[in-house]
């Protein structure tokens, strides 16, 4: 594979980074299994490896830990927290207490005295982004982590981030990790550009659109019971299915697989780093990795523009960030003995 540098870090990546998020209970609970996907992605020549402690509470870790024995110093390895990991209020969010915490069980369950790059996995209106940069730059400094990153993070908060680090003194968000896919295109407008301004390296999850980019859910097929189990409504959005209907024949004309001209489009971005890849069976992977020096003509990615214009979403991602101000009507609204009645 052709690495890429990962931002202005110099650590250099592969265009796929394994996503470790099926590998436990929500998706393959077989740890040997899991191992021999991770081991396959790696003799394949993807050294970047990416997982969370919230992937399984913590199980994803412990299989990454396993698959990496005797391959840690080989392999670029990042993970996450944020999400709950427990009941207790303050066992999740951006915050020193938890951050510091996280860290430590991460490094536990990965078996290693380091990771390359640990991200907060969303944005925590409840915490300064100070008291975060603080956090994080102590754990750099203790070598714990190497370098540090954001994941779903709307331009304002990155731009925000970039400012408090530098009138700070504190150490910097070096990557984001967004949603991107042909069906989802809005960081396009504004996030892509903000991460190139600041020589971020951009990962980017669910370049499949959460599967939907295979070809394997259709208007005239249910989406199978693994993944409607999630939740994902996105699965049966007419807008979505509809737009999938047109990209296969697009991608029929130029004899390619959807999810290899998925994946080569996630990739083919300028400001697009690494694409997360998240098999969960070694028939996902070989999958992906069949097209894996797939590339794009521009008349081709025209085609795409015309069915998905460029910065658009068709319909929603159900696991992406949505603003608190969007989520609750008080942010949004005067309390009503300040408002003039109608």
């Amino acid at each position: 594979m052709k690495y890429r540098t990962l931002g202005r870090t110099g650590i250099k990546v592969s265009p796929y980074c394994l996503g470790a998020m099926m590998f436990g209970a929500i998706g393959n609970p077989d740890h040997d299994d899991s191992v021999r996907i991770i081991h396959k992605a790696l003799d394949a020549g993807i050294n970047f490896v990416d997982t969370a402690d919230a992937y399984s509470r913590g199980e994803s870790e412990e299989i990454v830990g396993k698959a990496l024995k005797g391959r840690r110093d080989n392999v670029v390895l990042a993970t996450k927290a944020h999400l709950p990991m427990g009941d207790d209020p303050n066992q999740r969010g951006n915050s020193r207490r938890w951050l510091v915490r996280a860290v430590e069980d991460s490094l536990r369950r990965l078996g290693t005295d380091h990771v390359d790059l640990f991200q907060v996995h969303r944005p925590d209106p409840d915490t300064d982004i100070e008291e975060t940069l603080s956090a994080l730059s102590d754990l750099v400094r203790a070598g714990k982590v190497r370098a540090i990153g954001t994941s779903t993070f709307p331009a304002s908060d990155i731009v925000e981030a970039q400012w408090v680090a530098e009138r700070r003194g504190l150490v910097r968000f070096r990557t984001e990790q967004p949603p991107y896919s042909i069906l989802n295109r809005g960081i396009e407008r504004e996030v892509l550009p903000v991460t190139e301004r600041y020589g971020m390296g951009t990962m980017v999850w669910s370049p499949l659109a959460g599967g939907l980019l295979t070809g394997r859910y259709r208007k005239d097929r249910p989406a199978d019971t693994h993944r409607a189990g999630f939740g994902f409504q996105h699965m049966r959005d007419e807008q979505r299915l509809d737009a999938v209907e047109q990209l296969l024949l697009t991608a029929a004309k130029a004899g390619l697989p959807l999810t290899h001209m998925a994946m080569a489009f996630a990739i083919a971005h300028p400001g697009v780093t690494s694409a997360i890849i998240g098999p969960r069976t070694m028939e996902h992977l070989d999958d992906v990795l069949a097209g894996a020096e797939t590339t794009l003509s521009d008349d081709l990615l025209d085609e795409i523009d015309a069915i998905v214009p460029p910065g658009t979403d068709v319909g929603a991602l159900d696991m992406g960030h949505s603003s608190p101000a969007l989520q609750h009507p008080p942010l949004r609204r005067r309390p009503t003995d300040q408002r003039t009645a109608v």
